[in-house]
């Protein structure tokens, strides 16, 4: 039994740790004011967070507050806001934040970000859903047909389509049911490296695949790959360097050149282009590709097709059966959440990325001003620049998209990552520049709101 007078022991259990006696810092209050951890709990607006979050989330917040309060960072009576305050959107670490970097399929902050679409196919689908039922035979369906039937009707020069877990995937399993214990030719300046250290010979020799390297680092020609061909080749591969540029002395085979030398041709686009871009004109698409004779193509859903992470697979129909009826396919198929954004993706509205992609350079200026005129109007040293923009996500590379900024003392960069929600610019000689092309203009009011946050005071 516990003395009269006594509190509880605070994080381990439901009552905060107060002591009698000031707390470090004056202007804190005596520790006995700060609220007890099952008193704030009760609020039932605290109530509602655990409902929504999870007890373990809440209390967290609950005692970062009350710690603030024990060290003096804010007064006792202010603990609840606090820890009102301190509370994530979601039981999950990953944070929403505003991409104002100028790229903008950028791989930190998870590439393309979905449409409303997507958004809502994938909380519709995230409960129960027919992903694999016939409502109305009541028995087993294939597995993402509408999603399959979505894809093929973005791209009718494809006999057949395949969805996977990432690009990567799409080209592991291709040569996995095409080439194990066999060849694939490949030229020497498209051994690349895609990013994080993995690279394609890497990938490609783990499905038990050998290479054929043809040409050399900056020249290749058809006769290399034709030279090459033997019984034991599964097929030519045609890598898309994008995420460099090799300029000079260069030469590569097309594939329309490739085409009729006896065997597959595979071409991996990388960046998701389903159909020309006359903003793009150097880089590769789907319908392209099929259409010059690629028998499969594979590429990424979350770069410029603007949907979740998937890979496709996408091309002759006996090939991307026999992809299908392999082993590993199981291993790397899709969930439901990522077969209904990426149905919504294609069936939907033009993705964010396609109007970040195609967005009028004078709106963004006049954008720029709007918002460097009201920011200034609150005392902040806010500029329109002109600045250039990229794909970004290993697509385009070398392309400049004109665009316009909101250019703020180099201070800023460092508080609006740290804001509510965090908002990610760009250094560049010493200011913080706020890229506009990859933020929606339904945003501006929040990145105004943010910046006015992050300005100092005083």
């Amino acid at each position: 039994m516990k003395p009269a007078g006594a509190r509880g022991t605070g994080r381990g259990g439901s009552a905060a740790v107060v002591r009698d006696g000031p707390g470090p810092g004056s202007g804190a209050g005596p520790l006995r004011d700060i609220p007890r951890t099952d008193a704030l709990l009760a609020d039932p607006r605290l109530q509602e967070a655990v409902a929504r979050l999870g007890a373990r989330v809440v209390k967290s917040a609950v005692v970062a507050a009350q710690d603030r309060a024990r060290t003096g960072g804010i007064r006792p009576a202010d603990v609840l806001d606090e820890a009102l305050a301190g509370l994530p959107e979601s039981a999950s670490a990953l944070r929403r934040v505003l991409n104002a970097t100028g790229v903008l399929l950028h791989t930190n902050l998870g590439r393309a970000p979905l449409s409303e679409a997507a958004r809502a196919a994938v909380l519709a689908a995230a409960g129960t859903t027919d992903v694999e039922f016939d409502l109305t035979g009541g028995g087993r369906a294939r597995r993402g047909e509408s999603a399959r039937a979505a894809v093929l009707a973005a791209v009718p020069a494809a006999g057949s389509a395949l969805i996977v877990n990432n690009g990567a995937a799409a080209l592991v399993l291709a040569a996995s049911a095409l080439a194990a214990e066999r060849e694939i030719g490949i030229s020497r300046g498209e051994m690349v490296e895609i990013g994080d250290g993995f690279r394609i010979p890497d990938i490609l020799v783990s499905t038990g695949a050998r290479l054929r390297e043809v040409g050399t680092t900056n020249r290749t020609t058809p006769d290399d790959y034709a030279r090459a061909l033997g019984p034991d080749t599964g097929f030519l591969l045609k890598v898309h360097p994008s995420n460099f540029r090799v300029t000079g002395f260069t030469r590569s085979a097309p594939v329309s050149a490739l085409a009729g030398l006896g065997v597959p041709v595979v071409a991996d686009i990388g960046s998701g282009l389903l159909a020309p871009d006359r903003l793009l004109p150097d880089e590769p698409d789907a319908t392209s590709m099929l259409r010059s004779g690629a028998a499969l193509v594979t590429a990424s859903g979350d770069k410029l097709l603007g949907g979740p992470q998937c890979g496709l697979v996408l091309g002759r129909a006996d090939l991307v059966e026999r992809l299908r009826r392999h082993p590993l396919a199981r291993a790397l198929r899709v969930d439901k959440l990522t077969l209904a954004a990426l149905e919504a993706t294609l069936a939907g509205p033009p993705t964010p990325t396609h109007q970040a992609l195609h967005a009028d350079p004078d709106a963004l200026r006049e954008r720029a001003a709007r918002l460097a005129a009201r920011l200034r109007d609150a005392g902040v040293d806010a500029r329109p620049v002109d600045t250039a923009a990229t794909v970004g996500g290993g697509g385009a590379p070398g392309v400049g998209l004109p665009s316009a900024a909101v250019s703020l003392p180099e201070a800023f960069a460092p508080r609006l990552r740290r804001g509510r929600p965090p908002v990610v610019g760009r250094v560049d000689h010493g200011r913080c520049l706020l890229d506009l092309r990859t933020v929606p203009g339904t945003l501006d009011p929040v990145l105004l709101d943010a910046v006015t946050a992050a300005a100092p005071i005083g």
